[in-house]
């Protein structure tokens, strides 16, 4: 390949096709993304290794999730970092394998992986290997945050270990890697449970709660991305010292769990999707911490006051270390001093509040109201619609969608994909709201447990309910959630803006032909199609 990089893992590729030149169109650099192949590469000699000395240990699997995770679109720009990814994992790889006490000879050991050979292999084994490989960075995003409160399972990491072994297998075909993708799925949902048991374990379950779109005046912090632990750790460091909270994009359902929203200070959302930050952070007179992904290039105008944690990076921005003092944000947001006056600010169709909290242990409480309004006919359809947002043109599809179904059809969403229409006032039927946050994109784990639920209420499968999924993807955690929708069964699913890149032409006609995916049309056929 003669290409400066190639990478087309998001939605947003280069003429949806992939990102070759310079630089992504994710603002990420050649230098970089070859670095992060690199860093793939290094992961997978890693795990061969792992996987030829028996069961992987702790570190080990620690370090895979913490470089997959680095991989993922919108997460680290910053190549001397993911240099440092490159060594820790070389490191590790030195430490596990067994040497010869009479001579220099390394036994167990693997070369790095070439990532340039899976980029110009035969169509369909690509296809299928992208598929795994994006599929595990997104479920290493949500085994991270899991592991980050305490919560590990050795059915996921050993599972990441054995799928990157895949990745660097040559020797497979389609009829042995289809499998494999579809194991992704299975997985990806034990790790999606892993972290719902974690988030509520430790912050309790959601509530439904309004949240307000006004700041007010005085110092503030505005908190992005998904790590809920980061929002704990700075309320705590904040309180008392006359600095509110807000939470961006990822963050907003921090707001429904009970250990979180017991903080006065946090008090609303700031602004709306990821892919608006550089237009909503111009100028704004306060700092913002990226907790994990969803990060774009900042602007001259805001730069200084942009602040990194974990495995996010940026060039020349202040990172927060494993030590998590915050103090740099909170003396930030003192100097900025944040607005002289409450700030009235709306949603993306004028609202000015949004409600969360909707999660599966609230949903399931009402399950009997919920069929009650199914069976005497006030409630006809529900609508999965839900996903990633991002910028290019098309995705107000996602908002004319919500506004043009039926009156007396319920729609579940999560993921940044909401905020195209979860200011919107959709009333309720029956007392029950006809828009249910679930929440982040990891609590599709929610949705799935409701669409169950309703499955054994009405006792048919899910496919038989009067359910429907419009889905719009970006990054890798969509992917792996979309993998576990296969697993499970689910057919007829509408997937947009467009059809991933690394979907060769067989792949997805099997795809079509198995599980009925297509993608997003018109909103009239659509809904048509939904309602037939």
């Amino acid at each position: 390949m003669n290409n400066q990089m190639f990478c087309f893992q998001c939605e947003q590729t280069s003429r949806s096709q992939a990102c070759t030149g310079c630089a992504g169109v994710c603002g990420k650099s050649a230098t970089v993304a070859n670095l992060q192949d690199k860093l793939t590469g290094a992961l997978i000699g890693l795990a061969q290794s792992a996987k030829n000395t028996g069961l992987p240990r702790k570190e080990t699997c620690k370090i895979i999730l913490e470089g997959l995770f680095t991989t993922v679109t919108n997460v680290n720009f910053n190549d001397e970092t993911v240099k440092e990814m490159i060594d820790k994992v070389l490191e590790e790889r030195k430490s596990i394998v067994p040497h010869c006490s009479k001579c220099d000879k390394t036994f167990g050991e693997y070369d790095d992986y070439d990532l340039n050979r899976l980029w110009s292999t035969d169509d369909d084994i690509r296809s299928l290997k992208s598929l795994i490989l994006f599929g595990i960075r997104g479920m290493a995003a949500y085994a991270y945050h899991a592991m980050i409160l305490g919560y590990c399972d050795d059915e996921v990491d050993e599972f990441l270990v054995r799928a990157l072994d895949v990745i660097g297998n040559e020797d497979l075909k389609m009829d042995d890697l289809l499998p494999i993708v579809l194991e992704v799925g299975k997985v990806n949902l034990k790790c999606m449970e892993l972290l719902d048991k974690a988030n509520t374990e430790t912050f309790g379950n959601p509530t439904p709660t309004e949240v307000s779109l006004e700041v007010e005046k005085g110092p503030f912090i505005v908190i992005t991305g998904h790590d809920l632990y980061d929002l704990k750790l700075l309320l705590e460091q904040t309180e008392g010292k006359g600095i509110n909270i807000y939470t961006h994009g990822e963050m907003l359902p921090a707001h429904g769990y009970p250990e979180l929203k017991k903080y006065s200070h946090l008090k609303g959302n700031f602004g709306t999707a990821w892919q608006n930050q550089q237009k909503e952070f111009d100028n704004i007179p306060a700092p913002i911490l990226f907790t994990t992904n969803c990060l774009m290039p900042p602007k001259e105008s805001y730069k200084d006051r942009v602040f990194t944690t974990e495995v996010v990076s940026f060039p020349e921005l202040t990172h927060i270390g494993e030590e998590k003092d915050f103090t740099p944000v909170i003396e930030k947001a003192l100097e900025l001093g944040g607005y002289t006056e409450n700030k009235e600010f709306t949603g993306i169709n004028g609202g000015k509040s949004v409600t969360t909290g909707f999660g599966h242990n609230t949903v399931l409480s009402i399950a009997d109201k919920v069929v009650g309004a199914v069976k005497n006919g006030h409630i006809s359809h529900f609508f999965l619609v839900g996903g990633c947002d991002g910028a290019r043109p098309g995705r107000n599809y996602y908002t004319e969608f919500v506004e043009k179904a039926p009156k007396d059809s319920v729609i579940l969403t999560l993921a940044c994909g909401k905020y195209r229409f979860n200011d919107l006032n959709l009333g309720d039927i029956d007392g029950i709201p006809r828009l249910l946050d679930v929440g982040q994109c990891n609590d599709a784990y929610g949705a799935i447990k409701i669409a169950l639920a309703l499955a054994d209420a009405f006792d048919c499968g899910v496919n038989e309910l009067p359910l429907s999924m419009i889905l719009s993807w970006y990054e890798q955690k969509a992917v792996c959630i979309l993998l576990t929708l296969l697993y499970l069964g689910i057919k007829n699913i509408k997937l947009g803006p467009t059809l991933p890149a690394f979907l060769s032409e067989n792949v997805l006609n099997y795809l079509v032909e198995n599980y009925n995916i297509s993608p997003t049309g018109s909103v009239e056929d659509d809904l048509k199609a939904s309602l037939n």
